[in-house]
């Protein structure tokens, strides 16, 4: 039963990103008919042309272009989380149709229970091998299959790993963003936010220029309850931008 790494990965988004969401910008502020919308748009008049509709935040053009990610490694805690966006399209891993009892279910560490030290780091893992033990009696006297899964699955903790596949448009992304970079968001789902983040910034780097937390843009949105480290945010920032992260 081993403890899993973070994974996610760009599977595949919309071809001529940037263009497309260029278009119907253009659509709506032009006189171009639908057969010539996109012929003068080279690749840096589109970039600059995304660059003034997002600062002026007329978004909805934006959301013509989607992005789909594969993402494991994350918990079951992440999952209640990201669910919460539902502009969105999953596809999850079952725990009713996957069962874990063979090789174990894969589980997280949070970074706080590691930072206590290795003593810390063995009890943690001594209790997930005592969950398997339940989940795997369980499943035994339920009489195994999919139906023995779904009741036996009630025991696994919220650090098991699932699977999942995300699709979001731009907008909903940004949206995304704003929230789940922010120090602020709790720490796991704020990591899967900025390596989604570098993602696309790396096919589409003018639709995502200004994406993140709203401290990259100006002024901390979290009043009182600001982090106070505005300055490191944005030179993470930074550097999604330039590709070095």
């Amino acid at each position: 039963m081993p403890e899993v790494v973070q994974n996610v990965r760009l599977l595949h988004y919309t071809p001529d990103a940037q263009k497309l969401a260029a278009m119907a910008a253009k659509l709506c502020y032009s006189s171009a008919h639908i057969d010539d919308i996109g012929d003068d748009l080279t690749p840096e008049k589109s970039a600059a042309f995304l660059k003034r509709i997002v600062d002026l935040g007329h978004l909805s053009t934006v959301e013509h272009v989607s992005f789909t990610f594969g993402i494991e490694g994350v918990s079951r805690t992440l999952l209640a989380q990201i669910t919460r966006h539902r502009l969105a399209s999953f596809s999850v891993q079952s725990q009713r149709y996957v069962s874990y009892s063979e090789g174990g279910f894969g589980y997280i560490i949070p970074p706080a229970i590691r930072a206590l030290g290795e003593d810390a780091v063995r009890e943690y893992e001594a209790q997930m091998d005592q969950i398997q033990r339940w989940y795997d009696g369980w499943r035994q006297r339920l009489g195994d299959g999919e139906s023995a899964n779904e009741d036996a699955r009630f025991v696994l903790p919220g650090a098991c790993e699932t699977r999942l596949m995300l699709t979001m448009n731009a907008r909903e992304l940004m949206h995304f963003f704003s929230l789940r970079c922010c120090n602020r968001a709790q720490w796991e789902i704020r990591e899967l936010a900025w390596r989604m983040l570098a993602l696309v910034s790396g096919v589409t780097p003018a639709l995502f220029a200004n994406a993140g937390p709203a401290c990259v843009r100006g002024a901390c949105s979290e009043g009182s309850m600001t982090c106070g480290k505005a300055a490191e945010v944005r030179k993470r920032h930074a550097e999604i931008v330039k590709g070095r992260e």
